[in-house]
């Protein structure tokens, strides 16, 4: 440090005095500026974002283990021409699902240790290639304790060094005679699949349509470094956690229409038979047939069990369109009370009056409603509903995850001049921050409002909030699903019952909200980025939430750049509409890559016959120089920490605190 630098700091000695509890002595100060100065000078580590992961847990851990191709371009890097094709999507396959595929091969491989020599020495190179980012207290934090000693005595010891050949050998020689081979390779796939990502980020909508995002939070609760900006899914199903009447029913709504119920019942013990029971007594002679369900592929049911889930998807229906009207009416400032949809229906002549128009229905059996009052749960309904409010609060898993939810995500996130969050920001038809109401008359736009919908969201699983702000919290579920300004939702209506009830599709058109319309205007974007306060040369919206049509064309890369919308299309229900599997993103230090996807064919596929998923990847915007530690957030916390050292280094010398030695 400059003899003449000079620091006042009699406003800040009480910071210092603590700050010297960890950093006792000049020495240590010392050692930790050239430590953080050190690590300003490596690469950026890499950046995985996933949007719209829908349930498909197997597509989302395949994704997940092979860094929507990251560690193929790694191998492809490494090995060139120095191993066959067939050899190199072996050697992806062993990182990507290492126990089940070591059972294949001595299964096969008549001189194993051979194989295990070659196989160690390839796994030990990758890891040192994606260990090189990151300093050597990182790398040992990531590295299983029964072989952190071993790997890295082989990262920072080269086989081709003449001094070490047979210390090398030894080490790998001892490790196949003592019979560790197999738990080594795979704890050096696992290290190799933790280093390839730093930070992962899911931009929403982990629940609904797939049949395991229990199984998709169980691997993110395992997973080192991830956050969540929330979608209108996962708020759903908080909601449901929460205690939201309506958004339970919505939850077991999308459930069935999709004949899938393993989320709901093997994953989160969520009893249905007094769903069931209520359904086959209450429309016993209905064939529900607007609500057979909607089978995807692979989907086995038989017809007697596809009859009774469209009678339990009509009851629940039914349920929710006045669960939801309840809190309309309850809620006037929402300006949703015409979605009060049964008040608009004249049962005697099969009519639905909307905007004045009259339109027939599908059909009029309802033997729960009072035409007089036609939002009324009966005795039986309000039983049912009773008992699965109750089943949905006694769920821990799901409990379990919510807290997951709350803990890693929010509304919106801002990550190295990147604005993340799922769907839209209302906005005016100018493209103006458009003022949004959300309790008591206040109103917000723009980040404020992101903010306060997440405190508000919090508030509804905080104890010590007082009952009326609770109440309001947990009712507010049900807005950020379907209002027509929730930033998750931003349409018009959600034109559920029309899809249901009404024979003109002309009813079921949802209108986009101003964002959808103007998001490929870059004005538009820069004032979104400039209003939520993030800066760069080089900054941009990521979201997701609308599907990409790609084979219509439709280009995800908007704004002349700054916007890119990277739905997932995990979804097996958008495959058809969209043409793809939708997108992945990935931000390393060299710039971004969009990855397009093509369906994942399962698990099995990929281990018995090593085919990945068919990825075309796009360069959306490359550096001019490799970027660094010090050119991201991270970079500026670091460079605080220096200052923040180096004034306690100048009160060391100066008198101002005494070293404890």
């Amino acid at each position: 440090m400059k003899q003449n630098t000079h620091y006042n700091i009699d406003n800040d000695l009480r910071y210092l005095n603590l700050l010297s509890q960890s950093f006792p002595s000049v020495a240590a100060a010392s050692t930790e500026i050239i430590n953080l100065e050190a690590i300003l000078n490596l690469p950026k580590g890499t950046e995985h974002f996933l949007a719209d992961l829908h349930g498909e847990y197997q597509a989302f851990r395949h994704i997940l283990k092979n860094a929507s191709g990251n560690i193929k371009r790694k191998v492809n890097e490494l090995f060139g021409s120095e191993i066959r094709e067939s050899e190199k999507k072996e050697l992806c396959t062993l990182i990507y699902y290492p126990e089940e595929k070591i059972e294949l091969v001595k299964a096969s491989d008549e001189d194993i240790d051979d194989w295990y020599h070659i196989t160690i020495h390839q796994l030990v190179r990758i890891c040192r290639d994606v260990s090189s980012k990151y300093t050597h207290s990182k790398v040992r934090k990531s590295l299983p304790p029964d072989f952190s000693y071993i790997i890295e005595e082989l990262l920072h010891e080269r086989s081709d060094d003449s001094n070490k050949t047979a210390y090398v050998k030894v080490i790998v020689d001892t490790i196949i005679s003592t019979g560790r081979a197999d738990d080594f390779i795979i704890a050096l796939c696992n290290v190799i699949q933790r280093l390839a990502i730093d930070q992962l980020h899911i931009l929403g909508d982990i629940y609904d349509r797939g049949e395991g995002a229990h199984i998709i939070l169980d691997t993110l609760q395992r997973y080192h470094s991830w956050d969540i900006q929330w979608g209108n899914h996962d708020i759903l199903w908080m909601g449901a956690s929460a205690g939201n009447n309506a958004c339970i029913c919505n939850v077991l709504r999308l459930s069935l229409r999709y004949a899938n119920l393993t989320a709901l019942e093997e994953g989160y013990g969520i009893n249905l038979v007094p769903l069931a029971t209520f359904a086959m007594e209450t429309y016993a002679d209905d064939p529900c047939t607007e609500f057979l369900p909607k089978l995807l592929k692979g989907t086995d049911m038989d017809e007697k069990t596809r009859l009774l889930t469209a009678k339990m998807h009509k009851a629940i229906a039914v349920l929710q369109f006045k669960e939801e009207a309840r809190l309309f009416k309850l809620h006037p400032e929402w300006n949703m009370t015409e979605r009060c949809m049964f008040n608009t229906v004249d049962f005697n002549r099969g009519v639905c009056t909307i905007n004045g128009n009259e339109y027939a229905m599908t059909s009029c059996s309802f033997p729960t409603i009072d035409p007089a009052n036609p939002d009324r749960l009966t005795p039986e309904e309000e039983l049912l509903m009773d008992k699965l409010h109750h089943t949905f609060a006694v769920s821990e898993k799901l409990h379990k995850h919510i807290s997951i939810l709350l803990s890693h995500g929010c509304m919106y996130a801002i990550y190295n001049s990147n604005l993340l969050f799922h769907a839209s920001v209302p906005l005016n038809d100018d493209g103006t921050l458009k003022d949004v109401e959300l309790y008591n008359g206040q109103k917000y736009s723009g980040r404020e409002l992101m903010q306060q919908i997440g405190m508000l969201v919090r508030s509804a699983f905080a104890s010590d909030t007082e009952k009326e702000e609770h109440d309001n919290a947990v009712d507010y579920f049900l807005y950020l699903w379907c209002g027509k300004d929730s930033p998750l939702f931003d349409k018009s209506k959600m034109a559920t019952f029309e899809r249901y009830f009404l024979t003109d599709s002309d009813t079921f058109k949802e209108e986009k909200g101003n964002y959808f319309k103007l998001r490929d205007n870059e004005d538009v974007c820069d004032g979104i980025l400039d209003a939520f306060g993030v800066t760069g040369s080089n900054r941009h919206i990521i979201n997701g939430h609308v599907p990409v049509h790609a084979s219509k064309g439709e280009n995800p890369i908007k704004a002349g750049g700054k916007l890119m919308v990277i739905d997932g299309g995990f979804s097996e229900a958008y495959h058809k509409e969209t043409g793809i599997a939708g997108y992945t993103l990935v931000y390393h230090s060299r710039g971004f890559q969009l990855v397009q996807h093509e369906p994942f064919n399962s698990t099995q596929d990929a281990i018995l016959r090593g085919i990945d998923i068919k990825s075309t990847t796009q360069i959306v915007e490359m550096s001019a120089h490799r970027m660094l530690v010090a050119d991201t957030d991270k970079g500026v916390e670091l460079r605080a920490q220096i200052n923040d050292l180096k004034k306690l280094l100048y009160a060391y010398r100066h008198g101002y605190i005494k070293e404890k030695r």
